[in-house]
């Protein structure tokens, strides 16, 4: 029996809501659960030094956890002066994989900040963001075609992402925390709309799994993936 009652092939309830940071450019507020992410979309003219006059654009992220978006209050990572590695390695996964759906040419000499928060965190946090970070960059490129700023749709492909993993021997679909923390192997999808793979990580937490697991599993984060895709598409 998982935590909160699902069946092993279950998403948790999704709740979006877009243009939720009424300044920002796009934006989107994420729940899967309990776990609550606000993603924005900023469009910059401009692009980093080593883009310069080559005619395309660029997309990059920041992810943070806010203090209080876990059970114990969290340092914020500028009261360390650093930037931890997770979150370094999370703004690259959401960056890159944001990127393999754009045509950066079509985007024109833009940087697109996809910006991620972390308001309460249940498991996923990194999955929900690249899910909402997408819906908000869907949004920005809306408004910025509406200006004609932009004359062609750069993004070629819809993208979302999911967790999952093996808990007490069962291959699971969108870990909570309570299973995360716990799980024999770990895994994080990242698809397109057409059921292509962009990233797959995953990782034996406890035990070595078999190639039948890692299929097990691939085909469970397909099934929650074109839920969430779906759900994306019969968005207002």
């Amino acid at each position: 029996m998982r935590p909160d009652g699902r069946k092993n092939d279950e998403l948790r309830t999704i709740r979006i809501e877009k243009n939720f940071i009424k300044n920002a450019d796009g934006s989107v507020l994420i729940e899967l659960g309990n776990t609550r992410v606000i993603c924005t979309a900023s469009i910059e003219n401009k692009v980093p030094p080593f883009l310069k006059d080559q005619k395309k654009g660029w997309i990059t992220a920041e992810y943070g956890m806010l203090p209080r978006s876990t059970p114990v209050r969290m340092l914020r990572e500028s009261t360390s002066g650093r930037v931890g590695g997770r979150t370094h390695e999370i703004q690259r996964l959401i960056g890159r994989t944001l990127r393999a759906v754009v045509d950066l040419e079509k985007l024109g000499e833009r940087t697109i900040w996809i910006d991620c928060d972390v308001i309460e965190a249940d498991g996923g946090t990194r999955t929900a963001s690249i899910t909402g970070g997408y819906i908000a960059l869907v949004e920005a490129v809306k408004k910025t075609m509406n200006a004609g700023m932009i004359t062609e749709n750069p993004i070629k492909d819809s993208i979302a992402a999911i967790s999952v993993g093996i808990v007490l021997g069962e291959p699971r679909l969108d870990l909570c925390y309570a299973e995360d923390s716990q799980a024999e192997v770990d895994m994080n999808i990242v698809m397109t709309g057409s059921g292509k793979f962009i990233e797959i990580q995953g990782t034996a937490e406890i035990y070595p799994f078999s190639k039948e697991n890692l299929l097990q599993l691939l085909s469970l984060a397909e099934k929650g993936i074109r839920e969430i895709i779906r759900v994306i598409n019969n968005l207002d």
